[in-house]
């Protein structure tokens, strides 16, 4: 699943920071890593990990979140960065849609998570909704390819496209996963307390509207 930041942590605890510094935060750190994954010259090295330092003290500053913690967590990232891929399915029943609890926050998601290298976005999503929910699906079309800094997130230290999947149920049935403790569909004016670092209410009632108006055009930003 999504690892919540500006949690930085791999808790629940959110912190605030405007979306300025959030941005140069970013935008340091990805120069940083991009030199530290071209550079063959250990003085541009030295000053590429600086960089990286200095990303980290800005969100320390803005978030209370330790330097090292931080600089651990961006040390993990190696190639040259591009932003990561959330997938998220999009399953109707009865005029009710799908939703997991995250035993993370505690609070409903549409299934779904990172997609895993080697894996196509339907076969994450098939992956993802069997082990979070327990059902079977086809995924049958793209509805949406969101930039999460557009819909009103909780701002993350990395940036995240998310893809929004229709899929239509085979098999299986309702079983909770490793990281979810509820499995219930919702109608679209009763909607739970969303995990909103993994969906927004704005999204979900977008994913309502392609149920209302099936040959609604993707949504890309």
């Amino acid at each position: 699943m999504m690892i919540q930041i500006l949690m930085l942590s791999r808790n629940s605890e959110v912190f605030h920071i405007s979306q300025k510094w959030l941005n140069w935060a970013q935008r340091i750190q990805a120069i940083a890593q991009a030199g530290l994954t071209f550079s063959k010259n250990e003085f541009d090295t030295e000053r590429y990990e600086e960089l990286r330092r200095i990303s980290a003290e800005i969100l320390e500053e803005h978030t209370s979140v330790k330097k090292e913690k931080i600089v651990d967590i961006f040390q993990h990232e190696s190639g040259y960065p591009t932003p990561k891929v959330d997938v998220r399915g999009v399953v109707f029943h009865e005029n009710k849609i799908l939703m997991v609890k995250e035993k993370n926050d505690n609070r409903w998601s549409l299934p779904g998570g990172f997609c895993e290298v080697g894996l196509s976005p339907k076969e994450n999503i098939v992956k993802e909704i069997t082990e979070e929910a327990g059902y079977k699906v086809v995924p049958t079309r793209l509805l949406a390819l969101f930039d999460m800094r557009k819909h009103g997130h909780p701002l993350q230290a990395f940036h995240y496209y998310k893809l929004f999947i229709l899929c239509e149920i085979v098999g299986g049935k309702a079983k909770t996963g490793i990281e979810t403790k509820d499995i219930c569909f919702f109608e679209e004016d009763h909607l739970p307390e969303l995990s909103t670092a993994r969906n927004t209410h704005s999204q979900i009632k977008i994913m309502f509207e392609f149920l209302k108006k099936p040959k609604k055009e993707t949504i890309v930003d």
